[in-house]
């Protein structure tokens, strides 16, 4: 039987024995190995991020951040942790990081660094796990500052500490001298030199702990608040992907010249867009390529760029993000020997339970497992930090925006989401799907994101012109805005309004009637409840005798299992695809829907008919009919019912598009060209509404900035700031009570990952969450529903209506 690596070793273990990690169990990571890991890692974040925006202003920065990658665990030399990394070993129960502290003294005395490297390098050491100081509402893990105060008793802790079998010494003098030679190597400096009578460990840590303390005590200037946040960031992503050892992608899928290998020719707009440098807002109809447009413009913009740019794709719903990275993964570049492109997809939820549990530190208090060891901790901090820098490798990602904004929280989880989003670009898909106090909280990040040196570009068919507006007075620097010339797109819908509701009998005798001349036919509700119901009425029409083949009729809403919803979305995808010039005959169906068939997924259905909504979200349903203006008998008959209810919009955006559009029809209209849609949106944003709508978008931006954007606190801990961002978000993913099991398995086993656990979870909007009478478990970290559940129909809506956003 082969010895333990972590046995049990007298104190005279030697530096090449000191381990950082109890992983591997086979060869357990040596301190000085992952030293220069998480050295040689903030490298390649360099590469990538380079001097962009602020962090011009600090020509020291990444001189900082790996002098700190070498110091940040020097404390780990302690023989406390040490005999915690083994199996059966007794708790240290001090950090690790504040004996680290004591070297960065002694090598920045001995190398003489400016007392503000000294500071820093500190501080990065002190706050890559905790927070200096707590948070003056209460809550969140224990800051330094309450770890360590007047009742410290720091010679037991740190010098020589009482045990049952005896006193153990925590740094052997030997090893000391030995760790001070190696990092006196790593750093290019002269070792210290020992003066007779000069400070213990212990004492040198102690006095730069208060000195830090005092320092990040009060608030300070918010660029110099930013720029610390950013090193923590640096520091903490350098640590998570070198113990994870995940090298950061260097490949961009995209390629420099994208638009020359597109098979067809460009429109205007589309031209327009690879050729513009900065800021763009792109206004173009539904089927006139504004992926293409967007993809061409952010091809262009690495050129111009420092460092390694990365690109991320946001789109308003998570229903939509599987669907855009098949895309990217059908249309772009693999690496060189790889046959798919890696397109990083960012789920809100698992993202923000990864990098929780990624950022957790190597010294466990409450982290024990039931025989009292932390070591089965351990070995799921290093499976979480495996998957969460997944996340992060590629440099082409989709995520939604709010997992964006949640870098907002910063501290030793989110700092390293926010360091990555400088010099990035970002692509706005579809912006105008947001009500106005998330649309405002964007504009603060684009401008938040400009002071990183990253880049904006804003895609949509349906851009009002105050949302254009709000865009413009965010950003510093110009915003180029291109529109596609009238006439793109051709007249693809006859519009009809209807005063009936989209679920009364003689709508749905209609939709049957379709269905039995042979045409594939969209219905679109604004609530579960409803789009369920129109659904099991017409779904028996729509199969025929069929049955064989389920695709024929579809349902998709937000509250299926995220892996049944895929399948629904590559079903839908292979049932209804754009139509090809020439194509005549089609296999019709059934497709009934929510909202998230408004985004991403491009499907091309005969005939639709949808419940009034919002001008912007009426005009996306209308580009799944007829998308491309192909169908053989031109303009196609487009359905909008005005119905009982307004959920889960606002009653007056409701009544503003109704309003409208029956003024287009009384002008003489009966058609919905990207000509109409502007005049609709002219009409629905002048009313007391619309001029409520940009002033709320408006009052919600600078409130987020300044609010949640501003870091002059930068080393408080922002736990209850969290909890209130997460609120303002408002989403939470629940699980199926007959899904217990298996996402135990995936989640917390021993082979398990979290990115497959996350199939199994639904999306609700937090405000929907009490009628399902949920119960939170604990150990698995989510709310456990019990109700009915279809992989046809999804998550059953509770006695009242429910709405899907």
């Amino acid at each position: 039987m082969a010895p333990d690596p972590l046995a049990r070793r007298p104190p005279t273990r030697r530096l090449t024995d000191v381990r950082a990690k109890s992983t591997p169990a086979e060869d357990p990571e040596r301190l000085t190995t992952h030293s220069r890991t998480v050295h040689a890692t903030v490298g390649q974040i360099e590469e990538r991020v380079a001097d962009a925006g602020v962090l011009a202003t600090e020509p020291a920065f990444w001189t900082r951040v790996r002098r700190a990658a070498l110091l940040h665990d020097a404390g780990k030399v302690a023989e406390g942790f040490q005999q915690q990394l083994h199996p059966g070993g007794q708790r240290w129960g001090e950090r690790h990081e504040v004996l680290s502290l004591a070297y960065v003294d002694l090598v920045a005395t001995a190398a003489d660094w400016a007392e503000e490297d000294r500071l820093m390098v500190a501080t990065l050491v002190a706050t890559h796990h905790r927070a200096l100081h707590p948070s003056p509402e209460g809550g969140g893990k224990l800051s330094l500052a309450q770890t360590y105060n007047e009742h410290t008793r720091w010679a037991e802790a740190f010098t020589v500490t009482p045990r049952p079998g005896g006193d153990q010494v925590q740094v052997p003098r030997g090893r000391h001298r030995e760790l001070l030679a190696w990092l006196s190597g790593a750093l290019a400096t002269d070792p210290p030199t020992r003066a007779h009578d000069e400070p213990t460990l212990a004492e040198r840590a102690r006095l730069l702990l208060e000195h830090l303390l005092d320092t990040w005590r009060r608030p300070v200037k918010a660029d110099q608040g930013l720029l610390a946040v950013l090193a923590q960031g640096a520091l903490t992503l350098a640590d998570h992907a070198g113990s994870a050892h995940e090298r950061l992608q260097t490949h961009m899928p995209l390629p420099p010249d994208y638009t020359e290998q597109l098979p067809h020719a460009l429109y205007p707009h589309q031209r327009e867009a690879a050729g513009t440098d900065g800021h763009l807002v792109l206004v173009a109809p539904t089927g006139s390529g504004k992926t293409e447009a967007g993809l061409a413009w952010a091809a262009r913009q690495t050129h111009t760029m420092t460092g390694l740019p990365r690109v991320v794709w946001t789109l308003p719903y998570r229903a939509s993000l599987n669907a855009t990275r098949d895309r990217f993964e059908r249309d772009l570049v693999p690496a060189p020997g790889e046959d798919v492109p890696d397109i990083g997809l960012l789920h809100g939820t698992v993202a923000h339970t990864l990098l929780v549990q990624a950022a957790e530190d190597d010294c466990p208090s409450a982290g024990k497992d039931e025989r009292g060891e932390p070591t089965s901790a351990m070995a799921r901090q290093a499976r979480a930090r495996a998957n969460a820098m997944r996340l992060f490798t590629q440099r082409l990602r989709v995520a939604t925006p709010h997992q964006l904004l949640r870098a907002a929280i910063a501290g030793p989880a989110y700092s390293s989401v926010l360091l990555e989003q400088a010099n990035s670009l970002f692509v706005l898909d579809e912006l105008h799907a947001y009500e106005p106090e998330t649309f405002g909280r964007l504009c603060a990040a684009m401008a938040l994101w400009e002071r990183l040196g990253s880049r904006t570009a804003v895609l949509s068919a349906t851009l009002a012109p105050p949302m254009t507006k709000l865009i413009e007075e965010s950003l510093a620097q110009p915003v180029t805005v291109h529109r596609a010339r009238q006439g793109t797109s051709p007249v693809r819908h006859r519009l009809v309004l209807d005063g009936l509701p989209l679920a009364s009998p003689e709508s749905i005798e209609r939709l049957r009637s379709w269905l039995a001349e042979g045409h594939s036919v969209l219905a679109v509700a604004n609530t579960v409840t409803t789009a369920q119901y129109v659904f099991r009425e017409l779904a028996d029409d729509a199969l025929g005798t069929r049955h064989d083949d389920p695709s024929a009729a579809l349902l998709l809403h937000s509250r299926f299992k995220n892996r049944d919803r895929d399948v629904i979305e590559r079903n839908l995808l292979r049932r209804h695809p754009e139509r090809r010039p020439g194509e005549r005959a089609r296999g019709g169906g059934l497709v009934v829907a929510t909202q998230a068939v408004e985004v991403s997924l491009q499907l091309d259905l005969d005939r639709g008919a949808v419940e009034a909504a919002p001008v912007e979200a009426v005009a996306q349903r209308a580009g799944r009919v007829n998308r491309r203006g192909l169908h053989p008998d031109g303009a196609v008959e487009f359905r909008v019912h005005r119905g009982d209810g307004h959920l889960p919009y606002e009653a007056d955006a409701v009544d503003a598009a109704w309003t409208a559009l029956t003024t287009l029809t009384s002008e003489g209209t009966d058609t919905l060209s990207e000509q109409d849609v502007d005049r609709l949106l002219d009409l629905a944003y002048s009313t007391a509404w619309g001029q409520r709508w940009a002033a709320e978008a408006q009052r919600a931006r600078d409130a987020f900035a300044q609010t949640f954007l501003t870091f002059t606190d930068p080393f408080h801990d922002r736990t209850p700031f969290a909890h209130a961002l997460s609120e303002k978000l408002d989403g939470v993913d629940v699980l199926h009570h007959e899904d217990v099991t298996e996402y135990r398995d995936l989640s917390t086993g021993r082979q398990g990952d979290p990115l497959l656990a996350h199939g199994l979870l639904i999306p609700l909007r937090r405000s929907l969450l009490a009628p399902y009478c949920p119960r939170y478990d604990r150990m698995l970290g989510v709310y456990v529903i019990q109700c009915a559940y279809d992989a046809r129909v999804g998550l059953r809506p509770p006695a009242e209506p429910e709405t899907i956003l």
